[in-house]
């Protein structure tokens, strides 16, 4: 069997995950999708939004028959299984949220595709390192001349229209970064020099590393985003020790990231509040339902991670909100799990599924995570093989901040969940990133 024909046969559970989710989110309803009856109906319904999934995945596939015959057969049935998670749980949290999300599946997949097709051989990239990397400062600085959210600057507001630029800055740091250390690895290991025992990169070529230490400074500072700042400098410093094989550059790396952090969060009240609310989630003075984005949200998190045990409470089953009539004069008061559909959706999940399902969902990132390490393996080149590797460390570093966030173990931050979340921007750069690995995987195992 083909690694095509592997692929195909691959998305049919995720289009059977889909209408099983759908079915289930109808049954607990009881109200069978606006007064439909019967279980006829439910599972036409649900059916019919399966074949519609699967269609749109079909139609992808064909193309990367006729365009990649040779990438990896496993990473988009992997992403469409995460996509169709999503879907059934942001249905299940706000229905006109889930069909501008099945909109955005549908883009995103238009624009891995467009990127297959356009680009065809991801070389091409290197020529434009610098134009690159200055398009993906200039996105992270963009936010700033918008009012922020929850503190942070995070998103370019135009009318209705939301776009969160880090989403798409994260691709192009990794590009000019693989590019750069492509060319100077070499240097940076031959024109080491030991200072009490730890191995120092050469100052000539240690500028555009500390470039990078600076823009993850910059985030801290300027827009005040605690996940992009920690998913940039953990994807530099992963590429950084595999394009060098030294520690001690981590180590270092490591040393000034948190020197850094330690000075920025002293003079920044939000990234400090946020501190705090990791720290101490049930203090009393901060545990104020009338700021959601305070302790509260992450109190409420665990709480609803705990409530749903090992096996969950089933889809629909997550009391997300109190009725109306016990709200008072605060409607605020009757949002038990601020955010359910952005940041805080593992809590929902974990309270659905319970500890099982989740386990279940990060199995599925790791697999991801280690599809794109076997690609990274498998070039040839220096340049595919950093990019590689550099676009699925910032992609788990992405699924670890925000899982560390609402687990607390680390303080929370303003990332999404990858294709399972709702958010367009990060649904349309998380395609695009795919689109790179399938080319990388394309043309390193038609080489080997």
């Amino acid at each position: 069997m083909s690694a095509r024909t592997r692929e195909l046969f691959a998305l049919v559970p995720a289009a059977l995950l889909l209408s099983a989710g759908f079915a289930a989110i109808f049954l607990s309803r009881g109200d069978l999708l606006g007064g439909l009856n019967g279980t006829n109906q439910v599972s036409d319904v649900s059916l019919t939004y399966g074949g519609i999934f699967l269609g749109v995945c079909v139609a992808a596939h064909l193309v990367l028959r006729i365009a990649l015959p040779d990438a990896d057969p496993y990473l988009f049935p992997l992403v469409a299984l995460l996509a169709s998670f999503g879907l059934v749980e942001i249905y299940r949290i706000d229905a006109d949220l889930a069909r501008q999300q099945a909109q955005w599946f549908v883009i995103g997949v238009g624009a891995m595709v467009t990127t297959i097709v356009i680009l065809r051989d991801h070389g091409k990239l290197e020529r434009y390192r610098y134009t690159i990397a200055l398009g993906g400062i200039a996105l992270l600085v963009l936010p700033r001349l918008f009012p922020p959210t929850n503190g942070a600057y995070l998103a370019i507001k135009v009318g209705s229209i939301s776009i969160q630029p880090a989403e798409f800055a994260k691709i192009a740091i990794v590009v000019f970064l693989a590019s750069y250390l492509r060319d100077t690895r070499q240097v940076l290991v031959l024109g080491a020099t030991r200072v009490l025992g730890v191995t120092i990169p050469p100052l000539k070529h240690f500028g555009p590393l500390l470039l990078v230490w600076g823009t993850a400074m910059l985030l801290l500072f300027f827009i005040r985003d605690i996940g992009s700042s920690v998913m940039f400098f953990g994807g530099f410093l992963a590429m950084v020790y595999i394009a060098t094989n030294r520690l001690s550059f981590v180590v270092i790396g490591l040393l000034l990231f948190c020197g850094g952090a330690y000075l920025v969060a002293g003079h920044i009240g939000h990234i400090s509040d946020r501190i705090d609310a990791w720290q101490t989630p049930f203090d009393p003075k901060l545990f104020d339902p009338g700021k959601p984005g305070g302790s509260y949200q992450l109190a409420q998190g665990l709480f609803a991670q705990a409530d749903g045990g090992l096996f969950g409470k089933g889809f629909g089953g997550a009391v997300l909100e109190l009725p109306s009539g016990n709200c008072g004069a605060d409607a605020q008061l009757c949002t038990l799990l601020p955010a359910p559909h952005t940041d805080f959706i593992y809590a929902v999940i974990v309270n659905e599924l319970g500890l099982i399902g989740a386990s279940g969902l990060l199995c599925v990132y790791l697999l991801v995570v280690q599809r794109g390490f076997k690609v990274a393996m498998l070039a040839r080149d220096s340049f595919s093989k950093l990019l590689a590797a550099g676009l699925t460390t910032v992609f788990a570093l992405q699924v670890f901040v925000i899982v560390g966030g609402v687990t607390k173990v680390i303080p929370l931050t303003g990332v999404t969940l990858p294709f399972v979340s709702y958010g367009g921007s990060s649904v349309l750069a998380n395609f695009v990133l795919l689109a790179l690995l399938l080319l990388v995987s394309n043309r390193a195992r038609r080489e080997a």
